[in-house]
C-alpha cells in the first residue's frame, strides 16, 4: 500500500509542476487542467517519494513537481512494476504503460546538480476510471489477473515453409497483451482443413481457452479453408463478430466483402476468424475488443445477458 505525497499539475507546458493537493483525474485523459494531460498513454506521471528523498539527501533542494511527476508517492518503488501494473486510489484505476523515459533535452534540474531521476525511476499511466486524488490517500496495488486466456491459430502454407514470416500472429498477440489478455499458445499450420479443425479443437478442449483468434485462410482462394475448419468444430454459432468485423472494414475497403470469415462457439470458447493481412487484424481486433469482454464473461456464466435488467 502506498500514499499520496502530492498531486501536482501545470497548466502549461514548459512550465514547472506544482503540488495542488486534489486533482480530479479523468478517464482517458489525465489530471484536470494539466497542459501533458491527454488522449495518449503517458496522461499521468508517477515517482516514488524515496526516491526524490533520496535524492535531497545527495544536496538537492527539489519541490514537489520539480522532476515532473503528477503523483508523487511513498511506499511504491513503481520502477519495479511492469507496464500492465494497474493500480487503484479512491475511485481512480491506473495502469502502467510506460517505464522510465528518454530525456532529449538536459532539464533543469539536471542542471542544477548534474543528474535528473525521472528518467530512470518514473513510469507514466492512463486513466482506466476517472476520480478524485488528495494528498494523504492511499494508493493500492490492484491483483492484476489476465482478463481472459487466449489462443491464436495462423493459417499460412508459405508461414508454414519458412517462406514467409508470419506477422498477423505477433500484431494480434502484441493488441491482446496490450488489453490484459493472457496468450496461452500460438500455432502457425499450412491451410490444411483436417489439420486447423484438430487445432483449433486442441485449444479449445486441452488448452482450454477462453477466446481463440485464427488468422488467414478466409478468402476465395481454392487453398483457403480456416471458414469450414473452424464451422467443423463449432458448437454454436455466433455471427454478429464476424459481421461487425466485415462491416467496419467495409468502410476502408470494399474488398471486405470478399471475406468469408467465422465467428463461432465451441463449448466455453469463443472462436473467430480474423484476415491474414496484419493491417486488417489490427482493424477487426480495433472493432471488437471493446465489446469482446461482455460477451466472453457471459459465455462463461460470469455477467447478466446484454439488456437484462438487474
Amino acid at each position: 500500500m502506498g500514499k499520496i505525497r502530492a498531486v501536482c499539475i501545470s497548466e502549461k507546458k514548459g512550465t514547472a509542476k506544482k503540488n495542488i493537493g486534489k486533482c480530479m483525474l479523468i478517464e482517458n485523459h489525465g489530471l484536470e487542467n494539466d497542459s501533458h494531460a491527454g488522449n495518449w498513454h503517458r496522461q499521468v506521471s508517477l515517482l516514488s517519494h524515496e526516491a526524490v528523498e533520496a535524492f535531497r539527501k545527495r544536496g538537492a533542494s527539489v519541490a514537489d513537481g520539480a522532476f515532473g511527476e503528477n503523483l508523487l508517492v511513498e511506499g511504491f518503488d513503481f520502477k519495479t512494476y511492469p507496464v500492465g501494473t494497474r493500480f487503484r486510489c479512491n475511485d481512480v484505476i491506473l495502469e502502467i504503460t510506460q517505464i522510465g523515459k528518454q530525456c532529449h533535452s538536459e532539464c533543469e534540474i539536471f542542471h542544477q546538480v548534474g543528474d535528473c531521476i525521472m528518467p530512470r525511476e518514473g513510469v507514466f499511466a492512463r486513466v482506466l476510471h476517472g476520480g478524485t486524488i488528495c494528498v494523504g490517500d492511499e494508493l493500492l496495488l490492484m491483483e492484476n489477473k489476465p482478463k481472459f486466456r487466449a489462443g491464436v491459430i495462423t493459417a499460412s502454407d508459405k508461414g508454414s515453409r519458412g517462406e514467409r514470416e508470419d506477422l498477423s500472429g505477433p500484431a494480434i498477440c502484441g493488441m491482446l497483451e496490450k488489453d490484459g489478455y493472457e496468450i496461452v499458445r500460438t500455432s502457425l499450420l499450412p491451410d490444411d482443413e483436417d489439420a486447423l479443425y484438430e487445432e483449433i479443437v486442441r485449444f479449445c478442449d486441452e488448452d482450454g481457452v477462453d477466446v481463440l483468434f485464427t488468422t488467414g485462410g478466409t478468402g476465395f482462394s481454392p487453398r483457403d479453408c480456416m471458414p469450414e475448419a473452424t464451422l467443423r468444430a463449432a458448437t454454436k454459432n455466433a455471427p454478429g463478430i464476424a459481421e461487425a468485423i466485415r462491416y467496419y472494414s467495409l468502410k476502408i475497403t470494399p474488398r471486405a466483402m470478399l471475406s468469408r470469415a467465422v465467428s463461432v462457439i465451441r463449448n466455453q470458447t469463443l472462436i473467430i476468424n480474423l484476415p491474414g493481412s496484419t493491417k486488417a487484424v489490427k482493424e477487426g481486433l480495433e472493432c471488437i475488443l471493446p465489446s469482446l469482454e461482455h460477451g466472453i464473461e457471459i459465455m462463461r456464466g460470469d455477467a447478466g445477458e446484454c439488456g437484462r435488467e438487474r
